[in-house]
């Protein structure tokens, strides 16, 4: 079954509806309900949920114990709590919304109050409700705020609920935007719609943690995101190879595997020499034998 995953604001998380008959494409603007009301959201992805078991969760089980009442084959991918789509978004739904000097004008007072109280958070975005009825001040901060002081300024100022959501520093990079290490726009900025976790086992398969964290890192001061894009391939390629401390026989000569570069399809082989506890290490092709016969057939 196809639903649509649907996208408010870019720092806030995706929401999953149901296309109520619609045929959608990714782009598009359609009007949906929330928990929170009435909003008008774009639909990044058209996910089916029996391949993909997005729906399949611990948080959905329990709430389908609870709420639902469907038979138990329904219940394994059950979307009946999912909310519909109301209607493809029209030029009067896009009218409504605020433009950039409405947003300006929010963020200029928000950080006037700021600076006021002396928070230590730094505001990024401010989203408006379709209705009108709410504000959503999106920030960063090293830690937890009472921000109780700024709500009530802000709630008496606008006359609207206001809602403070805190951000961590890639979503401020993503709506800021700027270039990468490659020259380009940021991945995150453009095609990148959600931000997947990157780790420093990443760097280390890739063999690239030893050029420093500032090398490898965007401007969001995290490791760089598209260091996830060729980690399969590193994944593959690296189970073809002996792991590191394997004894292997290269050439009559005993020694033990100390290293791997898994581009190179290669390995650091360490040899005792015949004299001594003095070592060598050579580095050998995997794929040399292979080359080898390759060469002779050409001949």
């Amino acid at each position: 079954m196809i639903v649509a995953e649907i996208k408010f604001t870019p720092w806030d998380k995706s929401y999953f509806f149901d296309l109520n008959e619609y045929s959608l494409n990714i782009g598009d603007k359609v009007v949906v309900k929330t928990e929170l009301g009435i909003e008008v959201g774009e639909v990044v992805c058209l996910p089916d949920i029996e391949e993909k078991g997005i729906l399949d969760t611990k948080e959905k089980s329990e709430k389908q114990e609870k709420n639902c009442a469907c038979s138990k084959d329904c219940q394994e991918n059950c979307t009946c709590d999912l909310k519909p789509i109301i209607r493809l978004a029209t030029a009067h739904d896009l009218g409504k919304q605020p433009g950039e000097d409405d947003k300006k004008e929010a963020l200029r007072y928000v950080k006037q109050v700021k600076e006021k109280l002396e928070l230590p958070m730094k505001f990024i975005d401010v989203h408006f409700s379709y209705d009108g009825s709410r504000l959503t001040f999106a920030f960063i901060a090293d830690g937890r705020v009472d921000f109780r002081d700024i709500v009530k300024d802000l709630t008496r100022h606008f006359g609207k609920t206001i809602r403070l959501q805190q951000i961590g520093i890639r979503d401020e990079a993503k709506i800021m935007g700027d270039a990468g290490h490659c020259g380009r726009g940021l991945c995150c900025r453009g095609h990148l719609k959600n931000l997947e976790s990157i780790t420093s086992e990443m760097a280390d398969l890739q063999q690239c943690a030893h050029r420093g964290s500032e090398r490898i890192s965007g401007i969001c001061g995290r490791l760089m995101c598209c260091l996830a894009y060729e980690q399969e391939g590193y994944e593959m390629m690296q189970k073809t190879m002996p792991k590191i401390g394997t004894k292997v026989n290269v050439d009559g000569k005993r020694g033990i595997i100390r290293g791997q570069n898994i581009l190179k399809q290669s390995v650091r082989v360490e040899f005792n020499n015949d004299k001594g506890d003095a070592r060598t290490t050579v580095e050998v092709d995997l794929n040399r034998n292979k080359k080898k016969k390759e060469k002779e057939k050409d001949w």
